[in-house]
C-alpha cells in the first residue's frame, strides 16, 4: 500500500468506496494522526433507528478533543468560517448531503411520498438533480478556498443493481457526477475496498 499520510499542503482529499468499505475509518485515521484540530462535519440526519446506530458508532470512535458540527444542508457555510491552517475537517459524507438536498427539493416542490418511495415526474426529478449539482459545485469551491485540510468521504453507489425507481436512478447518476466534481478539484483521491485504501490520484 502506498503512503497514507496527508500533508498540510495537500488541502482537499476525496475518499470513496462502497458501503462498509472502511472509508470513514480511514479518513479518521488520517485526521487523528495529523496532529491538527479536527472538525467533524456531519451531514447525517437521524430519522430512524438504523441511522441513530450508525451515528453512535461514528461518535464512539472520535477523541474528546474533536469538534463535531452537524450541518445536513449547508456545509459550505462551516468551511467559510474556518481561518486556521491548523484545522482539519472531515466531512462525512457527500452522499448524505446529496440525499438531503435532492429529497428536500422534491418535498418542497410537492413530490409524493409513499413510505420510502418517492414519486415525481421526470421534469421535477431533473430539476432536483440540477439544483443539487449546482450546490455541489458551490461546496467544492468553498473546500478549495478553505485554508484547512479537508477530507471528504463519499460513496460509489453506481456499481450495483440498477434502481427500480426514477428518483433512485437520478440519485445514482447525480452521485457519480458529484464525485467527479470533487475528484477533479481534489489534491488526493483514495479508493477504499475491503478496508484497504489505495491512492488513485
Amino acid at each position: 500500500m502506498k503512503d497514507s499520510s496527508v500533508k498540510s499542503s495537500q488541502g482537499l482529499v476525496l475518499i470513496t468506496g462502497g458501503v462498509r468499505s472502511g472509508k470513514s475509518s480511514f479518513a479518521e485515521k488520517l485526521a487523528f494522526e495529523s496532529e491538527k484540530q479536527v472538525i467533524y462535519l456531519a451531514t447525517a440526519r437521524v430519522e430512524d433507528e438504523e441511522m441513530s446506530e450508525r451515528v453512535i458508532l461514528h461518535q464512539s470512535r472520535r477523541p474528546e478533543e474533536v469538534i463535531t458540527v452537524e450541518e445536513p444542508l449547508y456545509p459550505h457555510t462551516v468551511l467559510e468560517k474556518i481561518v486556521s491552517k491548523e484545522s482539519l475537517v472531515i466531512m462525512d459524507c457527500l452522499t448524505l448531503l446529496i440525499t438531503n438536498r435532492m429529497l428536500g427539493y422534491l418535498d418542497q416542490q410537492g413530490a409524493v411520498r409513499d413510505g420510502e418511495d418517492i414519486y415525481a415526474d421526470e421534469e421535477l426529478i431533473a430539476a432536483a438533480a440540477d439544483y443539487t449539482y449546482q450546490y455541489i459545485q458551490e461546496f467544492t469551491a468553498a473546500a478549495v478556498n478553505c485554508p484547512a485540510d479537508i477530507l471528504v468521504v463519499t460513496n460509489e453507489v453506481g456499481m450495483g443493481v440498477v434502481p427500480n425507481y426514477p428518483v433512485a436512478r437520478a440519485f445514482r447518476d447525480l452521485s457519480g457526477r458529484a464525485n467527479q466534481v470533487l475528484a477533479v478539484a481534489a489534491d488526493q483521491v483514495w479508493l477504499v475496498i475491503c478496508g484497504i485504501p489505495q491512492r488513485i490520484k
